[in-house]
């Protein structure tokens, strides 16, 4: 199965700009959203090996080039806010009526411990489409729906199911779900997929939000095994009911091949925060070792059947 995605040749996509201090070690794992018949990324990225993440912009209309980017972040740590103050990583973006919801990774520390320990936690925040369309970087309250709880890999659905909205989430080792009246306060979660194959052994967690099929919700997902090798990989999730897994593969989609994948600042990874559906076909956008930004394309439906009924 890994061989139905295949990889932009002219990958990386998205290198580390060296002129650009905050994104000059490494640019990975970037969100992706489509609007207007462009696909926007929001990528996250580091100066330095030990520094702080914070969220550049790059665009594409085919999907493999990039035509834009900016040299300046365009989401960083809230000063003075020691929740992310040591980054905001991770990013995924969901699209509800005229809002795009941001989650992400907040990476701080713990108030008052001595010595200082350092946390991570789920995050959301949104902006109107308008102004992320316009690059009015206008971002509303940040909100942290499990305090003190580590917990990452979060997205998301597009849309209410019986009159709620749902959140996936990645409490380790499982990835989780939740429930919302109002996209801020979160609560009745229980665990909804589990590892399970042996590429996926230590833990999984959420990658890109759910794409809608005639099938189901496609969840594209992360896996991590023995070795600390991370692969990707695919489940359908019933369109009603959003806590049962209907098809899962057996098998990774995308696993660590190139060299540029082998080999960066992690070695071994291919990880995803962002995917887009145009024409049926899947665009799937990756980090390959944490440290560049890639692509790899899938026709929808040997996707789907590929998947193995659960």
């Amino acid at each position: 199965m890994c061989g139905l995605f295949e990889r932009f040749k002219g990958n990386p996509i998205l290198s580390p700009n060296p002129k650009n201090l905050w994104e000059s070690y490494m640019v990975f794992n970037s969100a992706a959203i489509c609007l207007e018949d462009k696909i926007h990324l929001l990528y996250r990225a580091r100066g330095k090996k030990d520094g702080i993440s914070r969220l550049g912009y790059a665009s594409t209309k085919d999907g493999f080039h990039i035509e834009e980017r900016l040299d300046w972040p365009v989401f960083e740590p809230e000063k003075g806010n020691l929740v992310e103050c040591l980054g905001c990583e991770d990013p995924r973006l969901t699209q509800i009526k005229d809002r795009i919801y941001l989650t992400y990774t907040a990476y701080g520390k713990m108030p008052f411990m001595k010595p200082s320990i350092k946390t991570i936690q789920l995050a959301i925040t949104s902006i109107s489409k308008k102004d992320f369309v316009q690059k009015n970087w206008r971002w509303g309250k940040r909100y942290y729906p499990f305090p003190r709880v580590d917990n990452k890999d979060a997205f998301i659905f597009p849309e209410k199911i019986k009159g709620q909205w749902v959140i996936y989430h990645r409490i380790p080792p499982h990835i989780w779900i939740a429930y919302s009246n109002d996209l801020i306060n979160w609560g009745n979660t229980d665990i909804v997929m589990s590892p399970k194959e042996d590429w996926e052994h230590y833990k999984i967690g959420g990658g890109a939000p759910p794409i809608k099929t005639e099938e189901g919700w496609l969840i594209i997902y992360h896996g991590v095994d023995r070795e600390w090798n991370y692969r990707l990989g695919a489940a359908v999730v019933d369109l009603e009911c959003p806590y049962k897994i209907i098809k899962r593969g057996k098998k990774p989609i995308l696993e660590p091949q190139e060299e540029f994948e082998v080999k960066g600042d992690v070695p071994n990874v291919v990880f995803t925060c962002g995917a887009v559906l145009k024409k049926d076909k899947i665009y799937l956008y990756y980090g390959g070792a944490d440290t560049v930004m890639c692509v790899a394309t899938a026709e929808l439906k040997e996707l789907l059947r590929s998947l193995n009924k659960t």
